[in-house]
C-alpha cells in the first residue's frame, strides 16, 4: 500500500496491536468512545458490541470496512453497510464453546447445590446454532435428555423435524436455556419470546437460563415468575439492569459467558483474515507468540458421585459464582458501576480443552472430561 491506512479498534480486543500493526495506524479506545470524530478518518473499524454502528458513526468518514468481533448483530446497521457498499464481517460463532461452557458449568452449580442429578432432568435449548449445539452435545454427554427448539433450522432443514419439538413443549423442560439471536421481525421474531403468557405457565422447579440477548424473556413479567432458578448473563439495558431481576437470579453475571479468552482471540482473529483478505494482504502469526502457556496440569480428587467430580474440575478452569461475586451489592448504583468495569477488566481464563487434568482415580470421570474435551493424564 502506497499510504498506510488508519483502524481504529475497540480496546478490549486482545492482542490487537500487534494482530493489527502491519496492516496500517492503530488507534485503540474504548468502545464507547468510538465515535464519529474518532472514524473520521479511518479505513476501517473494528468494534465488540459497545459500538452502535450506523449512519450516525460512519457517514463523514472514508470507513470502507466494519469488523465486529462478537456475535450479536443489534449494535449493527446492516441495511445501511450494504447500501453505503461498506464490507462488514461479524465473527460468528467464535465464542459459542464459551458461553456453552458457562452454562453447563452453571447447571452443575445449581444441580449441586440444590440436591438433584442432572441426568433425572429435562433440557429444553431454544435455538440450537452455534452455541445451542455445543450446550446440546456437552449435555448428551452428561446424560442429560434434551428437547430441541429451532423453527429456522427446521425450516432450512426439513429432515430434521422429528428431532425437534415447538416452543411450547419444550418450555415444559426442567431447566430451559436460550440461544437465540434477538429479532423483531421476520417470520421468527425473538424480541419477548417468552412473552408473559408463556412465563404464566412456568413452573415453580423449573430453571430459566439467558445466555444470549437480553429482551428475548419479557423480564417484567418474568421478575413476577416463581422459577427454581434464574441464571442470567444477558439483560435489557445493560448496564441498567432491573434491580428486581437482578436480585432474583441464582446466578446474575455481566454478560461475560462468552469472555473466555479463547473466544475473545479467536473473534479478533476471524476479522483480523477478513481485513487482510479485503485489502489483499497475507495474514501474519508472530503475534500469537504473545498467547499466555498452556496452564498447569491440575490434580482433582474425584467423590463417588459423577456430577459432584465434574463440578469440582469444571469449576476450577472458570467458576461462574466469581463473576457473579464481582457484581454483588444491595446497591444498585454500585452494581451498574461495577458491571462496566468488570466486563472491561475481566480475567483472562481458558476453556476446557487447554487444561490437563490427573484424575487417575476415577475412571468414569476421565472418559466424561476427555468426552468433554479435557485431557487427563
Amino acid at each position: 500500500m502506497a499510504d498506510r491506512k488508519t483502524i481504529v479498534i475497540d480496546d478490549a480486543v486482545p492482542y490487537a496491536e500487534a494482530m493489527f500493526q502491519h496492516l496500517g495506524n492503530i488507534i485503540t479506545l474504548p468502545g464507547r468512545e468510538i465515535d464519529a470524530e474518532a472514524v473520521s478518518q479511518a479505513d476501517a473499524v473494528i468494534v465488540r458490541s459497545r459500538t452502535k454502528v450506523n449512519q450516525a458513526l460512519l457517514k463523514n468518514s472514508r470507513v470502507s470496512f466494519v469488523g465486529s468481533t462478537v456475535v450479536g448483530l443489534d449494535h449493527i446497521d446492516q441495511p445501511y453497510l450494504k447500501n453505503q457498499g461498506i464490507r462488514f464481517y461479524s465473527a460468528q460463532g467464535c465464542n459459542a464453546n464459551s458461553v456453552a461452557e458457562y452454562v453447563i458449568t452453571c447447571l452443575l452449580e445449581v444441580a449441586e447445590d440444590k440436591g438433584f442429578n442432572l441426568k433425572e432432568k429435562t433440557l429444553g435449548i431454544v435455538g440450537v446454532g452455534h452455541v445451542g449445539s455445543l450446550v446440546y452435545e456437552k449435555a448428551k454427554t452428561l446424560g442429560i435428555r434434551c428437547l430441541l427448539n429451532d423453527p429456522p433450522k427446521v425450516e432450512q432443514q426439513p429432515e430434521i423435524a422429528k428431532s425437534y419439538v415447538d416452543l411450547d413443549s419444550c418450555l415444559q423442560a426442567d431447566i430451559i436455556t436460550f440461544h437465540t439471536p434477538l429479532t423483531k421481525n421476520g417470520a421468527h421474531p425473538t424480541y419477548h419470546l417468552l412473552s408473559e403468557q408463556r412465563l404464566s405457565h412456568i413452573r415453580p422447579d423449573q430453571i430459566i437460563v439467558n445466555a444470549a440477548r437480553g429482551g428475548i424473556i419479557d423480564e417484567l413479567a418474568w421478575i413476577k415468575t416463581n422459577t427454581l432458578a434464574n441464571i442470567i448473563d444477558c439483560w435489557e439495558n445493560e448496564p441498567f439492569i432491573d434491580p428486581d431481576l437482578y436480585r432474583s437470579a441464582y446466578i446474575a453475571t455481566p454478560h461475560i459467558a462468552g469472555h473466555s479468552l479463547d473466544a475473545k482471540v479467536a473473534g479478533g482473529e476471524m476479522v483480523y483474515r477478513q481485513l487482510c483478505d479485503y485489502w489483499g494482504i497475507k495474514p501474519q502469526t508472530e503475534w500469537q507468540s504473545l498467547l499466555p502457556p498452556e496452564p498447569e496440569i491440575l490434580t482433582i480428587n474425584p467423590t463417588e458421585k459423577l456430577q459432584s467430580a465434574l463440578y469440582q474440575t469444571l469449576k476450577s478452569t472458570h467458576d461462574p459464582r466469581n463473576d457473579d461475586r464481582a457484581i454483588r451489592s444491595e446497591d444498585i448504583k454500585i452494581i451498574y458501576e461495577k458491571y462496566e468495569f468488570y466486563r472491561r477488566n475481566f480475567p483472562a481464563y481458558r476453556e476446557w480443552k487447554h487444561h490437563k487434568f490427573h484424575t487417575t482415580e476415577n475412571e468414569i470421570v476421565n472418559e466424561t472430561l476427555l468426552a468433554l474435551g479435557l485431557q487427563t493424564y
